[in-house]
């Protein structure tokens, strides 16, 4: 089996059963003291689960919001980032957008496009499905409804099969050394999986990501080709995403008219 798939089965029982011992994931998943012993050190180490004395244990409770409840906070950052991003997109390619209301807002400035998108994001579905210039491909994988989102190894391995232009990527926060946080811990294989297949990466965050924090690592910093945020972006952080060689570019808001990019 390989260590990949044997990871998520490990992770999958954590999260559904709790803590569990190396002697029972041993019996279930037919496999060595010491590959499991392995196993949980890796995803211990990429902030997955909590490694205790003879087995593991799942982290504490995520703490992400339903996508209703921060579908309206801070509408017109979001409107800008989303407008920012869409500007980089061009005809012909094929464009992957991650969950989350900035992905959604992204969408809706790619009405009309001559491109193909791939998502595991429900509510981009709903925003292009009826639009006939729109390539639309959705991920399969099992539907977390309240976040409306696709996750789990059959979107992972549906990932594998993809290579795209660009991928605009949202996050629960930016750390201070420049790297990519989650709180939606089922999310974060997924992100990756996105950030592998694709060409270009784009991160979307507004200021009130910077600096900041989530259980889990989704990549460092050196993983990203842009950051788009927004005026009054922590500049340290800023600064630190530049050192790795990370182009910021700022979205200004600006009420009835296109929001422009600039370089920090």
């Amino acid at each position: 089996m390989l260590a990949e798939r044997r990871q998520q089965m490990i992770l999958s029982i954590v999260r559904s059963d709790g803590p569990v011992s190396i002697t029972a994931l041993v019996d279930r998943l037919g496999q060595s003291a010491a590959t499991i012993r392995r196993d949980l050190i890796a995803l211990d180490e990429e902030g997955l689960l909590k490694r205790v004395y003879g087995g593991a244990a799942p982290l504490p409770e995520e703490r992400d919001e339903p996508f209703a409840q921060v579908a309206d906070v801070r509408v017109p950052e979001k409107q800008a980032l989303a407008a920012a991003c869409a500007e980089m997109v061009q005809d012909g390619q094929t464009v992957l957008l991650d969950i989350g209301t900035t992905a959604h807002q992204v969408a809706t400035h790619l009405h009309g496009r001559q491109i193909t998108v791939v998502t595991t994001n429900m509510a981009v579905f709903d925003e292009l499905r009826d639009d006939d210039a729109v390539e639309l491909v959705v991920l399969g994988g099992v539907h977390r409804r309240q976040y409306r989102s696709l996750v789990g190894f059959l979107a992972e391995d549906a990932l594998r099969q993809v290579r795209a232009d660009v991928l605009v990527l949202g996050t629960s926060g930016i750390a201070p050394d420049g790297s990519v946080m989650d709180t939606t811990i089922v999310e974060v294989p997924i992100k990756r999986a996105m950030i592998a297949a694709s060409e270009r990466v784009v991160l979307a965050a507004d200021a009130s990501k910077f600096p900041g924090s989530g259980v889990a690592r989704v990549c460092d910093a050196s993983a990203l080709d842009v950051v788009v945020t927004e005026e009054g972006a922590d500049p340290a952080t800023c600064a630190a995403l530049e050192a790795a060689g990370v182009e910021v570019r700022r979205a200004h808001v600006a009420a009835g008219t296109p929001s422009r990019l600039t370089a920090v």
